[in-house]
């Protein structure tokens, strides 16, 4: 709309609803999360009075003191922690570098049975892991994988998604590129490492997200093959430490906190990159 033109009555009613909803979406998310993070500050006796004291009367930093040394003083979380971190970025660059390889073939190359094969890769996804679960746990341990690294990576480095996600961003990726870039001497793995890879960068940050989320959340595999507590994981952490006896809720909720940072870090670093992949994606669509 140009500056100085004056909205209509319905397009002033429009525009307040939509704020209205945003506003009132926002306030549904946030809530949880403001109440995590201020409550991760007080005493238990704080956080269990009402009305609810939104903001903290001091900063009680022995919650986070107890959530990194344990209700045991065991000071597992640490170790946990760099488990999570290892596991989530070992699958997360697996899945991004095999389903952009494997996106790329099926966007670009022309080959017999393309069509069959991407409709298998997709018929994976409405298989539930409930369904595959103990067949992929009697696989892993027939092969020595558990309680190990290799266990919690290897069967979730391959993402139907992820595959799915890519050949749909790179089927409207210009031919042209491709093709200049071949004539010039350049053998497929270079034009997928220097050309197609660093012009996927949207796609590549929403998968990456997206993975290291479902990885950094994961607690059902983890808690079938990692078997001793220094394999374990942080979503497990937190189930042990919130069921033990001593465990107080402003304790609680600093565990939750210091286990939600590295992901909305995370988010934060590569949230820009969701705006601009979708406007790009719709300009290569119209």
């Amino acid at each position: 709309m140009a500056r100085g033109e004056r909205l209509t009555a319905g397009q002033l009613a429009a525009r307040v609803l939509i704020w209205a909803v945003l506003l009132v979406s926002a306030a549904l998310v946030l809530t949880p999360l403001l109440f995590m993070f201020t409550a991760s500050a007080m005493p238990a006796v704080d956080i269990v009075t009402m009305p609810y004291r939104w903001i903290p009367r001091g900063f009680h930093w022995q919650n986070f003191w107890q959530a990194i040394k344990g209700n045991d003083g065991s000071f597992m979380f640490a170790r946990n922690l760099v488990n999570s971190v290892i596991v989530a970025l070992a699958v997360t660059v697996a899945t991004v570098l095999l389903a952009g390889i494997a996106g790329y073939g099926l966007a670009k190359f022309p080959f017999r049975g393309k069509n069959a094969v991407f409709l298998l890769i997709m018929s994976t996804v409405m298989i539930p892991f409930e369904a595959v679960m103990i067949p992929l746990y009697l696989v892993s341990t027939r092969l020595g994988l558990q309680n190990s690294y290799a266990g919690l990576i290897v069967p979730f480095m391959v993402s139907a998604f992820g595959i799915f996600l890519m050949r749909q961003f790179l089927i409207t990726f210009p031919d042209e590129f491709l093709d200049a870039t071949r004539i010039d001497g350049a053998g497929e793995l270079g034009i997928f490492t220097r050309i197609v890879l660093p012009n996927m960068t949207p796609a590549v940050a929403t998968l990456a997200v997206l993975t290291f989320r479902a990885e950094w959340d994961s607690m059902l595999w983890p808690l079938l093959i990692a078997q001793s507590e220094r394999m374990k994981t942080v979503p497990l952490y937190i189930v042990r430490f919130a069921s033990e006896k001593y465990t107080d809720e402003g304790a609680m909720m600093a565990v939750a906190v210091l286990a939600s940072l590295p992901m909305i870090i995370l988010f934060l670093s590569l949230a820009r990159y969701f705006v601009g992949g979708a406007a790009l994606y719709v300009s290569r669509k119209g």
